[in-house]
């Protein structure tokens, strides 16, 4: 019986003559219909240029295939036809990308976004497309599906952009679902629903799914067989237990010891709050009608109270929109609030934008996702400068040494300056986006999923960084993450919050050995079923 996918000696290579890079070196596999297939490497290793190749999607003019043949249900891809391919995308093979505030139109609302691949593909009404479209949000665990139909992507949360991208894949009933890194921005609960997900459906409808991930736990919990990528290369492929229990390749067995690990640095016992709220609420007015009267209010933060001691961490976790990026934010004036915020001591919540902005040195953000807050347009040291810039902070040689030494900081190559963000890998960008809010000896920085997008050797080795520059600097941190693991690595305290409020708050220890509230056991329970890969694999 012949696979649904083979894909054989394929090669990718970007540029010409002695510039040319080789990014995937003659790989080789075969999905059979039903199967989860799982290319694993660390960023760089080829596993997405892989995967584009397959719908002959590669975004580079200079990109070209030296080798290779990619043939789905013995049809050739390789250099078909426009028309070939337009039939098959979105149809029979469709694919999840990684970064969906970058592959959502920012002009389209989301019914018009998952409805156009339906009436594209299966010419159904607009009425009916609405309806498919709610089916399909409600599929993959949104709340309130027909009012998110309305929203625009920079109105839903990470984890909800990640779904609609999810459901936008679905949309059609593929044979075979191209999944690149399709849990990265999910907390751990929603996870194990969007794979029981789509095991369910893998087991209704025997669709193949090719999964991109950095996430060895996921792998482990949903793949049959597993690809190992390195280089451009498949350096080990086989059975998911062999490959956990037996790795033969030493980096297959790098990556499976690869784990955040560690405690965050011994506080001061004498260490001042720095943060101090009291009551805080975000609430967003829901409107109707023509005149757009408000009928109802969205109370993304409703009565928060906390405080984080200097030289500390707060990590907040939760559910996907359950209000922590909301919360960061308030903290840092970007977003309008009411209750108590007093930062130093001093009362900050009724400040004007004037005011604040003699606070914005010492209050900084590093967010989610790098590619999406770094400017394209800029050089990476224009990027770092910007800040000393605005603050009129030293003349142009003085700029430039602070621009070095940040870069030095956060282990990368000050000649690498004159690049931009484009070329460099997603853990590159983590760094230069962490150097850019460095630059400005902040005292207080706030950390919105700053390792979700990373594979698990550089999570490790950005939350390294992180503990060593808040040592180093008597930094304080809030700390933003769906990742468990990687909270426990760093917070000296843990809130935890589910729709607006926190439900749960103490020392990181006591929460995570003795949780007291259900939804927190519930959150490390879907934490150690996906990622039992470090408790139960055998290294040399």
């Amino acid at each position: 019986m012949t696979a649904m996918l083979q894909i054989k000696d394929l090669s990718v290579r970007f540029g010409q003559g002695h510039d040319a890079v080789d990014a995937v070196r003659r790989v080789s596999f075969e999905i059979e219909r039903g199967e989860t297939l799982a290319l694993v490497g660390e960023s760089g290793s080829g596993k997405s240029v892989t995967a584009l190749s397959v719908l002959q999607l590669l975004p580079y003019p200079n990109a070209s295939h030296p080798s290779g043949s990619v043939r789905f249900h013995d049809q050739e891809l390789m250099n078909a036809s426009p028309a070939t391919l337009e039939s098959i995308r979105g149809a029979r093979i469709s694919m999840i990308f990684q970064e969906p505030m970058t592959s959502l139109n920012p002009l389209h609302r989301v019914e018009r976004q998952i409805g156009e691949t339906l009436i594209l593909h299966t010419g159904l009404s607009p009425e009916r497309a609405r309806a498919r479209s709610v089916e399909l949000l409600d599929l993959v665990g949104i709340q309130d599906p027909k009012s998110r139909l309305r929203n625009y992507p920079h109105e839903l949360s990470g984890g909800q952009r990640q779904r609609v991208m999810i459901a936008m894949a679905l949309a059609n009933d593929p044979e075979l679902l191209i999944a690149d890194e399709p849990t990265t921005a999910l907390d751990v609960t929603i996870q194990a629903q969007i794979l029981e997900l789509l095991k369910d459906l893998q087991r209704q409808m025997s669709m193949g799914l090719l999964l991109i991930t950095h996430d060895l736990g996921v792998v482990r919990h949903v793949a049959d067989r597993v690809c190992v990528m390195t280089q451009g290369q498949i350096v080990e492929s086989g059975p998911t237990v062999g490959i956990f229990e037996t790795p033969s390749h030493p980096y297959t067995r790098h990556l499976l010891a690869a784990e955040p690990s560690g405690d965050p640095p011994v506080s001061r016992a004498n260490a001042t709050p720095i943060m101090e709220v009291e009551n805080l609420k975000v609430w967003f007015p829901i409107q109707r009608g023509v005149l757009r009267r408000t009928v109802s209010h969205m109370k993304a933060v409703d009565g928060v109270s906390f405080r984080v001691r200097e030289g500390e961490t707060l990590g907040v976790v939760g559910e996907s929109g359950s209000g922590k990026t909301t919360l960061g934010m308030a903290l840092l004036r970007l977003q309008s609030s009411q209750g108590s915020i007093r930062y130093r001591g001093k009362p900050i919540h009724g400040w004007t934008w004037k005011q604040t902005r003699s606070l914005r040195r010492e209050l900084q953000v590093v967010f989610q996702d790098p590619f999406g807050s770094l400017s394209p347009r800029l050089s990476v040291g224009r990027i770092i400068e910007e800040g000393l810039r605005i603050h009129e902070l030293g003349d142009t040689a003085e700029r430039e040494r602070r621009v070095c030494q940040a870069l030095e900081e956060v282990g990368l190559d000050p000649t690498s300056r004159h690049r931009y963000p484009h070329e460099f890998s997603g853990g590159q960008r983590q760094r230069i986006a962490i150097a850019r809010a460095m630059v400005l000896e902040p005292r207080f920085v706030v950390l919105d999923e700053p390792t979700s997008a990373l594979d698990r050797s550089v999570q490790a080795q950005i939350v390294d960084l992180l503990r060593d520059l808040q040592q180093r600097h008597a930094l304080t941190y809030l700390f933003i993450s769906h990742d468990l693991r990687v909270v426990r690595a760093l917070s000296h305290e843990v809130a935890v919050m589910r729709r607006g409020v926190i439900v749960e708050q103490g020392p990181a220890e006591r929460i995570f050995s003795q949780p007291a509230e259900p939804y927190t056991r519930a959150l490390l329970a879907a934490a150690l079923d996906i990622s039992t890969t470090s408790d139960s694999t055998h290294t040399d």
